[in-house]
């Protein structure tokens, strides 16, 4: 049975610019720390996998020293956890407020493949109750009743290390060539690969100039015939998309050879 794979921030929604950015920085605020993220800033941290680990990228003696905080890295890390949890509840909050929403397709695409029968999953390195929020808001509470998460700390090595993808493929029983991933990142589509698995990028705000060689399909996003509709990047298999990318493409490319 073929099996569908979704990355969560930029791919379910664009969730980076209009949510977790400003919830770093209201955490930064709240605790008050010496630090506000600018969209460039945010723009490097996006290249480090994970939430609690862009926020160890700011421990250095310097902000250490501004932030007064311990010199134990174990207590660091509880700092941390906290500044974490803060800003995870911010978040959320953000996303059922229903301030981002769904990508183009998304919820399409999604209906499509259930109805298929097709096997849905999101592998993502934000936590799961983000990730949970972020896909309901999406595709609504029924048809996200179909998927299986793998978020969060689950795996030690995130993105671009494949294995929040070898997990998923592992405990969903499933063989590498029936899976179709979407991704919008090169860490993603990095680690999707690494596993041995077919992607189709969706590129998103601060991901459109990054390299995804390797991808079977580029596209701005899924698209709508009736709404937003797709552009091509990068067609390497040379579909006849118009407006919009379906099932049947999807199903296509499991047939196909790996994009080189």
């Amino acid at each position: 049975m073929p099996a569908l794979i979704f990355d969560c921030d930029g791919v379910l929604a664009d969730t980076e610019k209009d949510g977790h950015l400003p919830s770093f920085n209201k955490t930064f605020e709240h605790f008050k720390l010496p630090v506000k993220w600018s969209l460039e800033d945010y723009a490097e941290k996006l290249k480090i996998g994970g939430g609690k680990e862009r926020l160890k990228s700011l421990i250095t003696p310097d902000f250490i020293s501004k932030a007064n905080l311990p010199n134990s890295p174990e207590l660091q890390n509880e700092e941390i956890a906290k500044w974490h949890k803060f800003k995870t509840n911010i978040y959320t909050d953000l996303v059922q407020s229903g301030v981002m929403p769904a990508r183009p397709g998304i919820a399409r695409i999604v209906k499509e493949a259930h109805a298929e029968g097709w096997t849905l999953a999101v592998a993502s390195t934000s936590q799961e109750e983000s990730v949970r929020a972020v896909l309901v808001h999406a595709v609504g509470k029924s048809l996200a009743s179909n998927f299986t998460v793998f978020a969060g700390d689950i795996v030690s090595k995130k993105k671009p290390a494949p294995d929040i993808y070898l997990l998923a493929i592992g405990q969903l029983d499933l063989n590498p060539d029936d899976v179709i991933v979407i991704e919008d990142s090169n860490n993603g589509l990095r680690a999707s690969l690494a596993a041995g698995l077919k992607t189709v990028v969706t590129v998103s705000s601060f991901t459109a100039k990054e390299d995804f060689s390797g991808a079977s399909l580029v596209v701005s996003s899924l698209g709508d015939a009736d709404g937003e509709k797709t552009s091509i990047i990068n067609n390497p298999l040379k579909f006849g998309i118009k407006d919009e990318v379906n099932l049947s493409y999807l199903s296509q490319i499991l047939k196909l050879p790996t994009a080189v």
